[in-house]
């Protein structure tokens, strides 16, 4: 899973392509990625290999072997005030659409002022990323930020407090300086212990507000669950980390001291047959594939096609048009070049008939004036001879010029028609459309969802939000994450929220218990649900009132896919250790995204077998049994019958029969857009009822509500942090802003000043 949690002129739009087919294009020149959106799936994989057909596997060079030290993980960040703005995904030299809400004084005010807040801002937030471990504190902040102009202490209190607020600084797991004797006189429930719930949670007790989570499972993380046995351990949902250059959660591997592995990007292909696929036969594909996708692109965007039949056109059948209109466009020059060596023939056919034609009329003209010669008696009568006969076979010979001159020019052009290469009879062979296949199977990966499902327009639409730096992997497991979230969380385990009450008065949040059976209810002045959207799909969390239209509806279009995982431990390794991925290209297109890709992420011999598209779907219907022997057989098929054993442990994921996650994570179905993650995201509050706007009592936190980092991790993260200001806001007031934050979209001014707030303990 990813980071991760798992009429028109369509001939101008497949103009773009090569019409050589896939055989007649330059390889790609860009690496395989391990899971962006849209892959870029290049790499320099090894041309020949040592070794039996069964036993090949990929060598690498001791350049190319990845350490695990900092300097070989960390990304490339750019330095001062501008690096601390960018690892905090903020514009270094621009005040957000965001801030300039909560900051309208300075977003109407003059340039210097501008300058000024920047310059505070992007201090802050180095001070912070240098040291983590650590609160940042307002006194701190106020005592080094030296501004040239005297009474600008306010400014700096109030950036600190938005920062702060909205978990720019002062994140996971740090030592407070100045820790809050007592709690505010609010409490928060958060329905699910996963990764965006702990953060909120965490932020929110940081705030000094009562907060207790209640989670179905009989364990924290969600979607991350780490299998361990033994000195195996293998991640069943969430496993790669995407780059750190932005990520948040290059904090908390500061914060943790999280051990992190790069993870190489080589791929080698296999067929079925155990045959590597030739480098520069990947390559080749990969490059009409992305060119696929650049066509499909130019049709959504550019020729504003995005509809077939009255219906929102997928990025599946876009690609699949692309190709049949590929292929008939390769038939179609075939035919003409064809056409073209025949009707030259023809042609030449034609020039050499009139040529002998008028070969024969001179030998009968010639012959004639030879008769007439030998007939006549007298010099005159010689003489009338030629001068009769001379006019006629001028005109011969010149036309014989001409016929000659046009026969030569129909051989040449016949000769160089003939010398150029045929096109293909078809433009994908029967295994060049196997591996593309491979790499429509790893989109789907990347997307937990066939491409029939994805929206063609939007189904890329976080592409520009992504990360820099390596792919990693946690060493010990993504666990770690969860479990160091959790402590000190008051977390009610084998608890299944079944209904959600609010009202002007806060909220009801009704529970039974997984084991016993037994009902209870949870108040607050608030609730964070951050429940994976196919749980919400799903209707198993009812909500009093019904929520609005317009956020059932986003539920419903945006799509909540299926990616599947088998675990294979193995007594001992028996593929290169420096390999940390290979495919396995499958012989149809309707089993493409059977068993794909295997990963080999630990120091433990475990592989991770992935199962995608509409195939993580069919394989939840099969047993262990059958799942674990299909993945021997492909390895068998790769490495010989006698290489691979039987593996001493297996485990076979079923995300989408899990009802407390009901698949894997969110994309962006045909129909539906990114605007969808942002109602989602949106607060509801209880019916008006009265001249004051309501507070908002049901907020909203996962990857599903992240429109830039969705379907992964760091997005469940951001959008714990982002609830948790939401939260603050509304319950403690926003001290920060001058602004009044009194609509329902927004949040309300706390009832009493905070100092009368605090509840102290003796």
């Amino acid at each position: 899973m990813r980071c991760s949690l798992f009429g028109v002129d369509t001939h101008n739009a497949v103009s773009m392509m090569s019409a050589e087919g896939a055989t007649g294009l330059e390889p790609a020149g860009a690496e395989r990625p391990v899971q962006y959106k849209r892959p870029r799936l290049s790499d320099e994989r090894p041309s020949s290999l040592s070794g039996p057909a069964h036993h090949r596997m990929p060598v690498l060079s001791d350049d190319e072997l990845s350490s695990d030290s900092d300097s070989d993980i960390e990304p490339d960040i750019p330095a001062g005030l501008d690096g601390a703005a960018f690892s905090s995904r903020m514009p270094a030299n621009r005040v957000t659409q965001f801030e300039a809400e909560f900051f309208p004084d300075i977003a109407h005010g003059s340039q210097s002022a501008t300058m000024e807040f920047l310059f505070i801002r992007n201090k802050l937030l180095q001070m912070w990323l240098a040291d983590p471990l650590a609160e940042l504190t307002a006194e701190k902040a106020q005592n080094t930020v030296l501004l040239p102009q005297s009474g600008k202490a306010n400014l700096v209190m109030r950036i600190h407090g938005y920062l702060q607020r909205y978990g720019y600084i002062n994140y996971g797991l740090f030592n407070r300086i100045n820790p809050m004797h007592g709690k505010m006189p609010f409490k928060v429930v958060i329905v699910g212990a996963g990764m965006s719930g702990l953060m909120a949670a965490r932020q929110l007790q940081y705030f000094g507000l009562d907060v207790t989570i209640i989670e179905a499972r009989d364990r924290i993380g969600g979607r991350i669950h780490t299998f361990k046995s033994g000195h195996y351990v293998a991640d069943l949902g969430a496993m790669v980390i995407t780059g750190l250059g932005g990520n948040p959660l290059a904090v908390l591997k500061k914060q943790l001291g999280l051990k992190m592995s790069k993870i190489r990007r080589r791929c080698p292909l296999y067929f079925t047959t155990g045959e590597m696929v030739e480098r520069e036969r990947d390559k080749t594909v990969e490059l009409e594939f992305n060119r696929l996708l650049d066509s499909v692109s130019h049709l959504a965007h550019h020729l504003h096609v995005d509809q077939l039949g009255g219906k929102p056109l997928s990025l599946g059948q876009a690609l699949e048009l692309v190709i049949e209109l590929q292929e008939k466009r390769t038939r179609e020059k075939l035919r003409d070049q064809l056409q073209a060596v025949v009707a030259a023939q023809h042609e030449l056919a034609d020039v050499q008939g009139r040529v002998q034609e008028v070969q024969r009329r001179i030998r009968e003209a010639h012959s004639r004036q030879q008769r007439l010669m030998a007939s006549s008696s007298s010099e005159e009568d010689r003489r009338f001879v030629m001068q009769s006969t001379e006019q006629e076979l001028v005109g011969l010979f010149r036309t014989l010029d001409e016929l000659l001159e046009s026969q030569q020019e129909v051989e040449n052009r016949l000769d160089e028609t003939e010398d150029t290469e045929l096109p293909r009879a078809v433009y994908l062979s029967p295994r060049d459309r196997q591996i593309l296949d491979w790499h429509f199977a790893n989109l789907e990966f990347a997307n937990a969802a066939p491409l029939d499902k994805l929206s063609l327009k939007h189904w890329d639409q976080d592409d520009d939000f992504e990360f820099t730096g390596s792919h990693l992997a946690l060493r010990d497991g993504y666990c770690q994450l969860p479990q160091a979230l959790a402590k000190g969380m008051d977390i009610r385990l084998n608890t299944e929220a079944t209904a959600v009450h609010y009202s002007t008065d806060g909220v009801e949040v009704h529970a039974r218990s997984t084991q016993s059976g037994c009902a209870s209810i949870f108040r607050g002045d608030a609730v964070i649900i951050t429940a994976p959207l196919g749980v919400l799909k799903a209707g198993a969390l009812t909500f009093h009132p019904p929520l609005p239209e317009w956020k059932t509806q986003a539920i419903n279009n945006l799509g909540f896919g299926l990616l599947n995982k088998v675990i294979l431990c193995f007594e001992q390794r028996f593929w290169d250790a420096h390999v940390h991925l290979f495919g396995h290209v499958a012989t149809g297109t309707c089993s493409r995204g059977e068993l794909f890709m295997f990963w080999h992420l630990s120091h433990s011999p475990v592989l991770i077998a992935l199962l995608a598209g509409e195939d993580a779907v069919k394989f939840e219907s099969l047993s262990d049994d059958v799942v674990v022997a299909k993945a021997v057989s492909v390895l068998r098929s790769i490495f010989g019958d006698q290489t691979v054993p039987e593996p001493k442990e297996s485990h076979v994921t079923r995300w989408r029969q899990d009802d407390y996650a009901r698949g894997s994570y969110s994309y962006v179905a045909a129909g539906s857009s990114g605007n969808d993650y942002d109602f989602l995201a949106a607060a509801v509050s209880p019916a008006r009822n009265g001249p004051l706007v309501p507070r908002p009592r049901v907020f909203f936190a996962g990857e599903h509500t992240m429109r830039n980092y969705p379907a992964t991790v760091h997005g469940a993260l951001l959008s714990g942090l982002r609830e948790a200001g939401k939260v603050g806001d509304m319950l403690l007031g926003a001290p920060y802003t001058p602004r009044p934050l009194s609509t329902s979209a927004e949040v309300a001014l706390p009832p009493a000043p905070l100092s009368e707030l605090v509840q102290q303990t003796s």
